[in-house]
């Protein structure tokens, strides 16, 4: 049974904003959510991605905000008293604007912050005090410890997306940022899927909080065309351009799994004639911004994003989605097509599957509970008959291929005249008795057992020659002399023995 926002009870500068905007029928989440927010109840809140979460947490805020509201311009008359946490800047910067437009006929303040910006204009915001502050965890720590927000006064406590959050490693920081709150709050906590670790931070840091699933955890809209074709990877590019112009689709999503990737398939898909734009984490956040409004505004056609742009983003209108890639996490699957078919509109959401995404691909069969029939998609490659040329260009044309001509025959092999040279079998030119030149015109060996091609060592003077023997005691000859003065006999043998143990 629906259910009119006129029957909640709002009050007058809320119930206006909302006509403002066109809301007049709430969707399942907001219409059990956000009764049990004004009776001041924790929350664990699940839905499907697209169904109107940031009104079913925002609204009910503002409301119980509203008897602090006060036109002073005094920064200590407006404290924070509602932090939203969110994963992502782009998702953050979407919240924001949609809470201003629900508060835009009241007096309370709300701020943004996140990072890749200055923060010096974001500090002189909070400076002039917020009621409302949304944030993601990494900035929000930078201004806590700069000292430009104080969160004592804090009373409520949202936490979306809070799966994405845990998934990139923000639970320490979400652990840090929430021991700055006081112990009394109310605690929400809004997810797309509840896992067996968003169960335990809801145990930890929520009261006695109120379920509220409104689908089955982790389900696709009924809305969303679900189509996947067995596409090489040479061919995607191909398929991509093919199922636009078969399907009239004007504008799409298109998701990759990786940031270089990203950039490359953008400026390939920008060469074909596409208006394109790339959207991942490291381009600068104007750039991000920039990209957004581009693709929000109908000046780009395709908009090619890693998992940056899964969660959350709520661009009406957008008839299709684009898995380039199959993702790794499966419920980023659910995420990616949920970008699409949003508020009851139908959408299409077109895989590829290459070889080697069998296990992915069952890891989303296991996750939506049900079988994926895996088609053959004809490219343009495919279509294409033989005799088309492009001349260079990105267009193919017909061409008036004439008939193949057939091909001459091959003249008969001559055989070429034989040499009876070559046709002899080897015959030795020498005996074989006989030496070869080079062994003839050796020199005959000086010594027995050495090679004649060997040098000897040249003769050079030495003291003493290598067999030589020192005597073991220095022998001074004897010289016996006469009475004439001459050597005798034996003095003469003594010396004629040394001389013969002398060096040459």
């Amino acid at each position: 049974m629906t259910q009119a926002f006129s029957e909640l009870q709002l009050a007058e500068p809320l119930a206006r904003a909302v006509a403002e905007m066109g809301y007049a029928t709430m969707t399942p989440i907001q219409a059990q959510a956000i009764p049990v927010v004004l009776q001041g109840r924790d929350v664990m809140g699940a839905a499907q991605t697209g169904t109107g979460k940031t009104a079913a947490f925002s609204l009910p805020l503002l409301q119980r905000m509203l008897k602090h509201e006060n036109s002073s311009t005094s920064p200590a008359r407006h404290p924070v008293r509602a932090l939203v946490l969110l994963p992502t800047r782009e998702l953050a910067d979407q919240v924001a604007e949609q809470v201003k437009l629900y508060a835009k006929y009241t007096n309370l303040r709300s701020a943004v912050v996140f990072g890749g910006m200055d923060m010096k204009p974001q500090t002189a915001e909070l400076k002039r005090g917020v009621e409302v502050l949304v944030a993601t965890p990494g900035r929000l720590l930078d201004h806590i410890e700069a000292k430009n927000c104080v969160l004592n006064q804090v009373e409520y406590v949202v936490l979306d997306e809070a799966d994405r959050m845990l998934d990139i490693g923000f639970l320490p920081d979400l652990q840090r940022i929430l021991s700055y709150l006081p112990k009394s709050r109310t605690t929400l906590l809004f997810s797309a899927t509840f896992s067996p670790e968003i169960k335990r931070l809801a145990n930890s840091y929520l009261q006695d909080p109120v379920t509220i699933e409104v689908a089955r955890s982790n389900a696709t809209a009924s809305t969303v065309e679900q189509r996947f074709y067995r596409v090489d990877d040479d061919d995607k590019r191909a398929a991509v351009r093919s199922i636009l112009r078969d399907k009239g689709v004007k504008q799409a999503f298109v998701f990759v799994n990786s940031k270089l990737g990203c950039a490359r398939l953008a400026r390939s898909l920008e060469r074909d004639g596409l208006n394109t734009t790339a959207l991942h984490g490291d381009k600068s956040q104007d750039e991000r911004l920039k990209a957004l409004e581009a693709f929000k505004s109908g000046a780009v056609d395709l908009l090619v994003c890693t998992d940056v742009a899964a969660r959350g983003l709520d661009i009406k209108d957008v008839p299709a989605v684009f898995n380039f890639d199959i993702p790794f996490n499966a419920e980023d699957y659910v995420h990616r097509i949920g970008r699409t078919g949003r508020a009851g509109a139908s959408g299409l959401a077109v895989s590829f599957v290459t070889g080697r995404d069998a296990r992915l691909l069952a890891d989303i069969e296991k996750l939506i509970g049900k079988k994926v029939d895996v088609e053959a998609l004809e490219t343009e490659a495919d279509r294409r008959p033989a005799g088309r040329f492009n001349e260079g260009q990105r267009v193919w044309k017909e061409a008036d291929a004439p008939a193949p001509r057939p091909r001459p025959a091959s003249p008969p092999r001559q055989s070429r005249p034989s040499d009876p040279f070559f046709e002899k079998p080897y015959e030795p030119t020498l005996p074989e008795d006989a030496k070869p030149n080079w062994e003839a015109s050796a020199k005959p060996a000086a010594r027995s057992g050495v090679s004649p091609y060997i040098k000897t060592r040249k003769k050079v003077a030495a003291l003493f020659k290598a067999g030589a023997v020192a005597p073991a005691e220095p022998v001074e000859p004897a010289v016996a002399s006469g009475s004439s003065g001459q050597p005798s006999a034996q003095a003469s043998a003594q010396a004629s023995e040394l001389a013969g143990n002398a060096p040459e």
